[in-house]
């Protein structure tokens, strides 16, 4: 496969209008596709590209195993997505993809190349703030979809149809095993602005865990919570665009 052939399996892209000047890579959550940014499309300013990230084992990458080690996968995104760094570009992230687009940052960092302008990471708790929480990735399987019905981010005609069961849980075990075995390295902070996002009503994440993420970067730091519990990207998608835009476009004009 070529590499122009391989990149567009790797994100969802358009050709640039003429006035874009800034790319927007945005990475899902466990479980979630490159298509829990579909509607973004029409809510992003027309100088900023969207470019929906798709992680192995879903969307366009179906037929690829998913990778159940953080560093395996970021390493990956970083070589993938080396092709669309010619422009300047931000990275946003939600739940896991908070994780990965803070590590993808730091490899970024790591090979010398291109950085983001900023990390926008949303429904995350801080890097250094542990969850709690017992690990799924390995229950027995109805034990684990008990566990994703009190999650709330699979729909029920997922979880009750089990031919539909078969094709997703390998993905969610995997995307879960990916988190609960991510450790953090002590590095230096980034020297990048840093906009956290959290949903008021999120029993998981609070706004003290997304407040910690601010000593993860020298630069400015901004937090914005929006109603609605830990998906609230959905359920306040408008607000939470626009507020991503306000970010990305006073780095576009400055």
């Amino acid at each position: 496969m070529n590499q122009a052939a391989k990149s567009a399996l790797v994100v969802d892209a358009d050709r640039p209008g003429p006035g874009v000047r800034l790319r927007l890579f945005c990475l899902p959550y466990a479980g979630g596709g490159a298509a829990v940014y579909r509607e973004w499309g029409r809510l992003v300013p027309p100088e900023v590209q969207l470019l929906p990230v798709h992680l192995p084992g879903r969307g366009n990458r179906f037929g690829e195993p998913p990778v159940t080690r953080s560093d395996a996968l970021v390493e990956r995104l970083a070589e993938e997505l080396d092709p669309f760094l010619d422009l300047p570009f931000a990275l946003f992230g939600h739940s896991m993809g908070a994780m990965l687009a803070f590590e993808l940052t730091r490899r970024l960092r790591a090979r010398g190349g291109p950085r983001p302008e900023i990390l926008l990471v949303s429904g995350r708790r801080a890097p250094d703030r542990p969850s709690g929480k017992r690990p799924l990735h390995a229950l027995p399987e109805s034990e684990f979809r008990d566990e994703l019905r009190g999650l709330n981010g699979t729909p029920d005609e997922i979880l009750e149809h089990p031919e539909l069961m078969e094709l997703f849980s390998p993905i969610l075990r995997a995307d879960f095993e990916l988190c609960e075995t991510y450790a953090l390295r002590e590095e230096e902070p980034l020297d990048l602005p840093i906009s956290a996002f959290g949903g008021l009503e999120d029993t998981d994440v609070g706004r003290d865990d997304l407040l910690a993420w601010r000593k993860h970067t020298c630069a400015p730091f901004r937090l914005r919570m929006f109603p609605g519990g830990h998906f609230f990207l959905s359920g306040a998608r408008t607000q939470l665009v626009h507020a991503v835009s306000e970010d990305l476009m006073r780095l576009a004009l400055r």
